[in-house]
């Protein structure tokens, strides 16, 4: 599969083929959804916290006699059935959000959303270099790219850059990203992925399937 390649001034330069056990990659859509619900459980933390019966404060008197009086069966007034008592099945702070996935099925994953934003034709080149690390420089190169300002953007560049991430971080919705930080998250909500052609050799050595040892 081949992609445009662009410079840094945004004209074609010519196409650039993309490696096969990166972006073209058999889609797996259970296991990207799989692998992209880890990614955010494990984000979450938990912040909402309800009381049960036994931390509410009250008196565990029994609120009136078991039988003879026709009404329910009450216990104490920190029963979950009255107001102020503690809360069933309530939202819990010590909650583990946390999941785990094999290294392979994660890499896997990646490389199904990859080779899926690949196949919807998401993925553009664009020559290896630096910028200045001004904004409107950076604005200017987005508007003469192939692309729609103001839907998500990820730059996918080969290693740390503060020029590039400067650049970018006043422009709305646009985000770098170190090739060996790929995840499915950035990957799938990206509207165009750019990656710097330096980017995607590390990206392939990094996440790309391995031949099988003869």
């Amino acid at each position: 599969m081949k992609i445009d390649v662009y410079s840094l001034t945004g004209a074609k330069t010519g196409t650039l083929e993309l490696p096969s056990s990166l972006f073209e990659a058999p889609i797996n859509q259970g296991l990207m959804h799989q692998s992209l619900i880890l990614q955010q459980s494990n984000r979450r933390r938990p912040v909402a916290h309800a009381k049960r019966r036994s931390e509410v404060k009250g008196s565990t008197r029994k609120l009136y006699q078991q039988k003879g009086t026709g009404r329910a069966r009450r216990g104490d007034i920190r029963s979950p059935l009255l107001r102020g008592g503690g809360k069933s099945f309530g939202p819990r702070k010590d909650r583990n959000f946390h999941k785990d996935m094999p290294k392979g099925m994660r890499r896997s994953a990646l490389r199904s959303c990859l080779s899926w934003q690949a196949k919807n034709g998401v993925i553009i080149g664009l020559e290896s270099g630096t910028l200045t690390g001004k904004t409107k420089e950076t604005h200017a190169l987005l508007k003469k790219l192939p692309i729609e300002l103001g839907r998500s953007i990820l730059f996918v560049l080969p290693q740390r850059d503060d020029l590039w991430a400067r650049s970018t971080r006043n422009i709305p919705r646009v985000k770098t990203l170190i090739a060996s930080y790929l995840n499915p998250e950035d990957v799938l909500k990206a509207h165009r992925l750019i990656f710097l052609t330096d980017a995607i050799k590390k990206a392939e050595e990094i996440f790309g399937k391995k031949a099988p040892l003869s």
